[in-house]
């Protein structure tokens, strides 16, 4: 609201820093954790298929590759049942069709 102030009570052992830094922190925090759960939850990239750095690196890339692409050809952010339906089509167990009508029901969706 207008004129109000938020009162926010965070727990920090850094009391050295002013508070609208940790504040901040926070702000950041979450936006990381959202990130995360993004990756782990719609992507499916729940484990880790390498131990080294490069190995991780390139699994994140292609999977916000993935997504990017995706997202350009559905016209939105894909769901979890987007890429679903892709795993399925690519393993054989959807058609082209049916692909191509789960696309075309979110399009409505957003209209």
């Amino acid at each position: 609201e207008e004129g109000n102030p938020i009162i926010l009570v965070l727990a920090t052992d850094r009391l050295n820093l002013p508070a609208e830094l940790i504040a901040l922190g926070y702000k950041y925090r979450w936006s990381v954790e959202l990130f995360f759960r993004w990756f782990k939850c719609i992507l499916g990239c729940r484990h880790l298929l390498a131990n080294s750095g490069n190995g991780v690196a390139i699994q994140m890339y292609a999977a916000l590759i993935a997504s990017l692409l995706i997202s350009r050809w559905i016209g939105r952010k894909p769901t979890k049942r987007t890429f679903e339906m892709l795993c399925h089509y690519f393993t054989g167990w959807a058609t082209e069709d049916e692909l191509l009508a789960h696309i075309e029901k979110l399009k409505k969706r957003d209209e």
